[in-house]
């Protein structure tokens, strides 16, 4: 499996589903969410999406990935959720990573990294760790800068 950091050009597709996630970014956002968007896709369509909810539903596990992925789960009916790529707005924390790895998507696509909480390659990379039973490819760097901004902006406003 491989890293890419910001590798340019992107995939037509990886920067459709991205804007796709990033829509879900601003929904969450005005809904008072941290603004991240998460979409799975198998053979080209997408199969679940999900923004953070956290916040609406008092559940530390809310995150757009592990609502996306159990969604994803239970539309398939298998938790090995092979043959999918997940776009997400922001790097995994460790806890998605995990989830990542567990469900055995083979593919995250992601759009700007987290030095704080990040698990799929800055601060930790759980998602490609050779001890584990299973690495996932990654691609980073997909519409960063938006979702950089959306970040920021969001976070500005709390204060």
């Amino acid at each position: 499996m491989s890293y890419t950091e910001h590798a340019e050009p992107h995939l037509e597709s990886d920067v459709f589903w991205m804007e796709k996630a990033l829509e879900l970014a601003r929904q969450a956002s005005e809904v008072g969410e941290v603004p991240v968007g998460a979409i799975l896709v198998k053979d080209g369509k997408c199969i679940a999406a999900a923004h953070n909810q956290r916040e609406q539903s008092g559940n530390p596990i809310a995150h757009a990935e592990m609502l996306a992925i159990q969604e994803a789960a239970q539309k398939l009916g298998n938790w090995r959720l092979i043959g999918t790529v997940l776009y997400v707005t922001l790097e995994p924390c460790p806890m998605c990573a995990g989830a990542i790895v567990m469900a055995r998507i083979p593919k995250v696509v992601y759009a700007t990294t987290d030095p704080k909480a990040g698990a799929a390659g800055s601060l930790y990379n759980i998602v490609q760790d050779p001890r584990l039973n299973h690495q996932v490819e990654l691609i980073s760097g997909v519409c960063a800068e938006e979702s950089s901004a959306m970040l920021k902006s969001y976070f500005k406003n709390l204060r």
